[in-house]
């Protein structure tokens, strides 16, 4: 394993001609990072952090700030502020973590119940959600935390939208008759595996309203294109699909649209893990690509990806991370690549997406970072664009998780690492200004701003 704590030796290995194969003299201006005294997290020289949200707190609602800070997205708010909205990732045996704590609940009146979208029974509330946070950059303080959205179970990701508001999405597929619940301890009254919005303007709890047209499966993120308003999505199986969701009307995603699965121009069914050491998709080769139509989408059985690949979708090592871009869609396959160490992908769309005349000029996929034992990120997960227009992409490994940049051509460089648990960092997301980036420590649960000179990262 490289240790970033020490000494970032080495650049990304399998990106193109311009890096390095193997450990080399970095080529980056981040070669160190500061050990935080404080062992939150540790960052390049000239950098800080505040700490935005801390699992337990009790919020201004009354409730407690649930466990597990996962997926995130940072909006405009009134004077300068920002609105965070972050997912928990609890499922219905960790609920004694989320807002409401362990049964015997105790659900305050003042929280509305009909909002709640599974009570499971009066006794085991889905305990995943989102909460809310106003934070004030001059200051450097949070101002105030809700729960905005609770029922859920197991809120990974999800992605902001462009009118203003947040997909939460559920990475699970559960039923009330589920096999694994049906002691006296647990109990499910829905169906689970849907994507949520939730206003970023909201100032309470919401109705939990299920998007069923999006699909029922283990959800991931979304990317929603501001020119199309088409959704795309991923989904944390290890032969998982890469989805679109074209909506009826615009903007209004839960009044139904068409959902369809992401193939390979005249390769079927193309499998894209590159787990043999003959890789079958090559590095900066794009790819034209097509889109299959699936049906019965809120099926009762867990095999959505399972026709689309049959009907000729490509099948992903894991989808994760996923983010709009300036060109077009990135997303993260956590565990693709001959080394199982996580691949990065681009997606850029058709001139004509989701039309008609889209097969006169397809959209093109293309591999452009492929983890190996050299390089410098590892099992991509999270991910946001710079505003330097970089990616920024957080780690899920089985050690120190990181955050690290992509360049344009390939190369890589550290921006933090976790010095508080050898939990998974998340949610990275910029502040509309540009001048904070927003992290999570998933567990226990911690949201972190951190600003400094961001100039400098770029080549």
């Amino acid at each position: 394993m490289i240790d970033r704590r020490d000494f970032l030796k080495c650049i990304a290995a399998a990106a193109g001609p311009a890096v390095a194969a193997g450990c080399a003299v970095p080529t980056t201006r981040v070669d160190y990072l500061k050990l935080d005294p404080k062992r939150i997290i540790d960052l390049a020289e000239g950098f800080s952090y505040n700490i935005v949200s801390r699992a337990g707190d009790l919020m201004d609602d009354r409730l407690h700030v649930p466990f597990a800070h996962d997926g995130m997205a940072a909006f405009q708010g009134e004077d300068g502020r920002v609105i965070l909205i972050c997912n928990h990732e609890l499922g219905i045996k960790l609920r004694e973590f989320g807002p409401f704590g362990p049964y015997p609940l105790d659900i305050p009146r003042s929280v509305n119940q009909d909002f709640i979208y599974d009570l499971g029974g009066g006794r085991t509330p889905g305990a995943g959600g989102t909460t809310t946070t106003v934070y004030n950059p001059a200051t450097g303080k949070t101002e105030r935390q809700h729960l905005s959205l609770t029922g859920t179970e197991l809120n990974c990701a999800g992605g902001p939208t462009p009118w203003g508001s947040w997909l939460s999405c559920e990475e699970c597929f559960t039923s009330p008759g589920d096999e694994r619940y049906k002691n006296a301890l647990f109990n499910r009254e829905k169906l689970h595996g849907y994507v949520f919005e939730v206003p970023a303007s909201a100032t309470e709890l919401v109705r939990a309203r299920p998007i069923r047209a999006m699909g029922r499966f283990e959800h991931e993120a979304v990317a929603i294109d501001p020119k199309t308003g088409i959704a795309y999505m991923t989904e944390d199986r290890q032969y998982g699909l890469i989805y679109r969701y074209i909506p009826t009307v615009p903007g209004k995603l839960i009044e139904g649209g068409k959902l369809q699965a992401l193939a390979i121009l005249n390769r079927p069914s193309q499998n894209t893990h590159n787990w043999s050491n003959e890789p079958s998709i090559r590095l900066r080769r794009p790819m034209q690509t097509s889109w299959v139509d699936l049906y019965d989408v809120d099926s009762e059985e867990n095999d959505l990806r399972l026709r689309g690949a049959a009907d000729g979708a490509a099948t992903f090592a894991r989808g994760e991370g996923m983010c709009v871009t300036s060109t077009g869609i990135a997303f993260a396959c956590t565990i693709g690549g001959p080394a199982r160490l996580g691949q990065v992908f681009t997606y850029t769309p058709s001139p004509f997406e989701g039309t008609a005349k889209e097969s006169e000029s397809p959209g093109r996929l293309e591999l452009v970072a492929q983890s190996n034992t050299e390089s410098l990120l590892r099992h991509a997960d999270n991910m946001t664009e710079a505003p330097w227009g970089d990616l920024i992409v957080s780690e899920d490994t089985a050690s120190s998780c990181g955050i690290i940049g992509i360049r344009p051509d390939g190369t890589q460089y550290a921006i933090a690492d976790n010095a508080y648990s050898e939990s998974e960092l998340a949610g990275v997301c910029f502040s509309p200004d540009g001048k904070i980036l927003f992290v999570n420590i998933q567990y226990p649960g911690m949201t972190i701003a951190i600003t400094g000179p961001w100039e400098t990262l770029v080549a």
